[in-house]
């Protein structure tokens, strides 16, 4: 069984170091499943080619590898370019699986099987690998057929129902949101099935499903149907153990989150606010109390607010032990000193000579991963993987390439 002791080119740490996993994947879950594993250290390849190009390499740009979609999504990833429409093709991805621990695949229904990449061909070459499959319903039932994209699975799977404002229509929930929890979703399985793997000698077919993955979200909302009949319904930002919990207006039309865990934690924003009686009053004593009388709480704060600076507000309240926080734009993300101390961001080099930031993961570890490379550029590890990795010569690349096996 192979682990951590393949001998891989880029050794950059973390606890996959030494992984090398084959993405096989589109779009935005799949290579986002690929992109939390390469942040753990793991060597992820890419297979491309130019005659199948993925979306976000294309969409709104001129320049291929300059195309901000594939740059957020693929770090530390490399490049292979195979053309998956020839024989040739299809028998060298093979050759690259048996040197592999990890293959990963979001491909439409039924395509990875007529490509001849099954689990069960795949699984001939090399017994011990951990073959993810992701689709919209997974790979089994009735539904399995089905296509689609994040807004329709996080439609599918419950999430935009109760995603808007009380008493009135879902609005819906960011697609971005939707692709990524299903991502890493996928991610945590095929780390599970690798630490079995790496124990064991076994292989695993993991079958994630994008519909299940949104549903698992909403655990609470799908029990108190199956037990008690009832079908909750979208709330704006309230939340069923905390009041106040919610976003209030501010100056120059930004917003401030405020939220109570428990009623000590509401005395000190009572306190805070410096309206007179208010910490006394019966209406919002205890949860139950603040829960019943919401409606009446949320417009008192909002008119509190109204007037204040949001980022004050919300660093005033946090001195008080109230938790708070204004709502970021985009702009207050990205120039955030909290997130930029924290590590969040990581400046990668990319394969033009520009350096420039990306999100990192959304962990720490003693023993992390080193993020210093930028999304590739098509092929640009060609040489490297079809040399060093699969042993062929110049000559052989070179031929393979004549016949368009490779671009």
């Amino acid at each position: 069984m192979t682990s951590h002791t393949r001998s891989v080119k880029y050794q950059r740490g973390g606890p996959l170091q030494g992984v090398r996993v084959v993405e096989l994947t589109k779009v935005w879950a799949g290579p986002y499943a690929g992109k939390q594993l390469a942040y753990l250290g793991a060597e992820v390849i890419r297979i491309e080619s130019e005659g199948s190009l993925d979306v976000t390499r294309v969409y709104g740009v001129k320049d291929i590898n300059r195309a901000p979609g594939f740059q957020a999504v693929n770090p530390e990833k490399l490049s292979a370019q195979i053309n998956m429409k020839s024989d040739k093709g299809i028998n060298l991805i093979l050759d690259l699986l048996k040197e592999a621990d990890i293959v990963i695949e979001n491909l439409r229904p039924g395509a990875i099987e007529r490509l001849g990449l099954g689990y069960e061909r795949v699984k001939e070459v090399n017994p011990a690998i951990v073959y993810t499959s992701m689709g919209m319903y997974g790979s089994e039932g009735p539904l399995a057929y089905q296509t689609g994209y994040a807004p329709c699975f996080v439609a599918l799977g419950g999430v935009s129902a109760l995603a808007g404002y009380e008493s009135e229509p879902p609005t819906g929930i960011n697609i971005r949101y939707a692709d990524s929890t299903f991502g890493t979703a996928a991610a945590v399985a095929t780390a599970a099935g690798y630490y079995h793997a790496r124990r064991t000698g076994e292989g695993q077919f993991i079958d994630v499903s994008a519909v299940e993955s949104m549903t698992s979200m909403i655990g609470d909302a799908v029990m108190d149907y199956t037990l008690n009949g009832h079908v909750r319904q979208a709330d704006g930002n309230r939340h069923e153990d905390m009041a106040p919990h919610g976003v209030y207006p501010c100056q120059d039309q930004e917003w401030v989150c405020i939220a109570a865990g428990d009623d000590q934690q509401w005395q000190r924003l009572a306190t805070a606010t410096g309206i007179e009686g208010l910490a006394k009053d019966p209406r919002f004593s205890r949860l139950s109390d603040r829960k019943a009388n919401e409606t009446e709480l949320d417009a008192i704060l909002a008119e509190w607010t109204r007037d204040k600076a949001a980022a004050d507000l919300a660093l005033t309240l946090q001195q008080q032990g109230v938790a708070a926080c204004k709502s970021f734009s985009s702009i207050d993300l990205i120039s955030d000193h909290h997130l930029w101390a924290k590590g969040f961001y990581s400046d990668v080099n990319y394969p033009d000579g520009d350096s420039r930031p990306t999100t990192g993961p959304g962990w720490t570890m003693s023993r992390g991963a080193a993020i210093e490379r930028g999304a590739p550029s098509l092929g640009q590890h060609n040489a490297y993987i079809f040399g060093e990795v699969l042993g062929l010569s110049e000559e052989e690349q070179a031929a393979l390439s004549n016949e368009g096996v490779t671009k």
